[in-house]
């Protein structure tokens, strides 16, 4: 046989064993970058830097969420928040909640029991039951109504959903300032009116949220769990 035959060159081909060997290990690395993907995906849900937008806020746009949430009737929160939703809120005014309720709550029973012989004590129960009830109701209610409505085949986020909620419980920061008032009529009338406007906030902006033939659940459902966290707070800590 010419030599000029066995001679010609074959790694450019199509069948040759070298070409199927490169197609192999391209095929390979994708594979590798999947699985380091998946773990920076991991690592970002344990990374504080995650979280950082959430708290982007300042004092005006703090303020602006603030009083929106003492006038629930315009119903426009999520429309406020659809750039923006922020947790510092939820955290914020949950925690300040807690040791207004703490706090306030002792200072009533001192009023209560003043003009009594009885000797007074503070109650360090208070603070234990004011952080259960009040962070355990802001975390897992939006969380409980955020699958709810995933279930029913609507688009939720649960961030917008922990926003609201914790604004919602601004106005029960200002009604227990109030109840320290030694008078039980007072007391009643400032809760049924932190009642109304907390879940009305709530429900009116749920109701704009989202569209559903059981739309009319959900919006008695959250307006029910409202008031009775400001009834529950009453007749705990003020009665």
């Amino acid at each position: 046989m010419d030599d000029s035959y066995t001679n010609f060159p074959t790694s450019h081909l199509v069948g040759s064993v070298p070409a199927v060997v490169t197609e192999e290990k391209n095929s390979y690395k994708p594979q590798e970058g999947d699985g380091e993907q998946s773990t920076n995906k991991w690592n970002g849900v344990f990374s504080v830097s995650s979280y950082t937008e959430y708290f982007n806020v300042d004092t005006d746009l703090v303020l602006n969420r603030l009083m929106s949430s003492l006038n629930p009737t315009t119903g426009d929160f999520f429309s406020k928040i659809d750039a923006n939703p922020d947790l510092y809120g939820l955290i914020w005014i949950s925690t300040t909640l807690v040791f207004v309720l703490s706090s306030i709550g002792n200072c009533a029973t001192y009023l209560m029991q003043s003009d009594s012989n009885s000797s007074w004590n503070f109650d360090v129960n208070y603070v234990n039951v004011a952080a259960c009830s009040v962070y355990g109701y802001a975390l897992l209610v939006p969380l409980g109504f955020y699958f709810l409505i995933r279930y029913m085949g609507i688009s939720a986020s649960l961030i917008r959903f922990w926003c609201l909620w914790g604004y919602s419980l601004f106005v029960l920061v200002l009604s227990s300032f109030l109840l320290i008032i030694p008078v039980e009529f007072l007391r009643w009338t400032i809760t049924i009116a932190a009642a109304t406007t907390s879940a009305s906030f709530v429900a009116l902006n749920l109701r704009t949220y989202v569209q559903s033939d059981d739309l009319m659940i959900i919006l008695v459902a959250s307006f029910a769990l409202q008031a009775a966290l400001t009834i529950f707070i009453k007749m705990w800590f003020f009665s």
